[in-house]
């Protein structure tokens, strides 16, 4: 996948989604943040760098009880894995 368009969105309903879990990927030089995205039994990967992730963003955002604080707790320390689980059903 190479950007996270309206279609894609609309497979994720807020709904059906049971977890939401941010990591960062050590990228050498720079960290890379990633969000997985469970459904049922299909886990949907996506990362900062694609096409639409604000707009990913601003729909995950709409679930009960999501951490909003999510990338406070991702982004430090840099380098480390920091998973965090923003929402869980």
């Amino acid at each position: 996948m190479d950007r996270i368009t309206k279609d894609v969105i609309e497979q994720l309903p807020l709904t059906e989604i049971d977890k939401v879990t941010f990591y960062k990927r050590d990228e050498v030089t720079t960290d890379l943040i990633c969000c997985d995205v469970a459904i049922a039994d299909k886990v949907w990967s996506f990362h900062e760098e694609l096409s639409g992730w604000k707009l990913l963003m601003d729909h995950l955002t709409s679930l009960p009880n999501f951490r909003v604080d999510w990338f406070a707790s991702v982004s430090q320390p840099p380098f480390a894995t920091s998973e965090t689980i923003a929402f869980c059903r």
